[in-house]
């Protein structure tokens, strides 16, 4: 990897979009693995085909798109099938994160994940950055957000990989549980710190 790589990663209502946003508005571009794995679904694409011949044109929209809830719904009762399309998209969704990664120009490039642990993504970076709240805010806020129960945000975050797990494998760990000022400020402090720890990195490599 010729760039130094940010993972940046956080449960759901954490505010990691809000990071993500304030890196993008100082000039760092943003691989976001999200993004990229409806990409490689997209109407049209080599994946889409592979998933409508495997298991049928029903799974297709009528306008040709992906039906993701059919999707979903085949994937969370046949184990053979969820494996089948993890071992189709998971080479797909990576090969296209790291061409992006190489790409990117600035300092430094953020890969932003929520599954960043989870699907091992954190072997493709140089530091991970997780963005932090306690639960009990992850949950309020997330329920305010979407308009659910706070019931479903609860099954969603017990579905994830625990909060302390993730605090135990960040490199640095950004505490979104004030105000956006707050955040926005030290934001502003771990960026300088990367640009330096990229520009070290950068300098630091053997000349070919």
């Amino acid at each position: 990897m010729s760039n130094w790589v940010l993972g940046l990663t956080g449960g759901i209502g954490v505010g990691k979009t809000a990071v993500s946003n304030a890196l993008a508005d100082k000039g760092i571009v943003i691989v976001d693995a999200d993004v990229i794995a409806k990409d490689v679904v997209a109407k049209g694409s080599p994946g889409l085909n592979a998933i409508a011949n495997q298991f049928g044109a029903d799974m297709l929209l009528p306008d040709g798109s992906l039906n993701r809830a059919k999707l979903r719904e085949l994937i969370f009762a046949d184990e053979r099938a969820k494996t089948w399309l993890e071992q189709l998209l998971h080479p797909m969704i990576r090969s296209e994160i790291l061409a992006q990664l190489n790409q990117a120009k600035g300092p430094y490039v953020v890969l932003s994940a929520p599954l960043l642990f989870e699907n091992n993504l954190d072997a493709l970076c140089d530091h991970t950055l997780l963005v932090d709240v306690p639960e009990h805010i992850q949950i309020a806020r997330t329920a305010a957000r979407d308009h659910v129960p706070t019931e479903q945000v609860e099954k969603i975050i017990t579905a994830q990989m625990s909060r302390s797990e993730k605090q135990k494998r960040a490199n640095t760990i950004l505490n979104n549980d004030k105000s956006l000022t707050d955040m926005y400020n030290e934001l502003e402090l771990l960026h300088q710190n990367f640009v330096s720890i990229a520009l070290n990195h950068s300098t630091s490599k053997p000349h070919s």
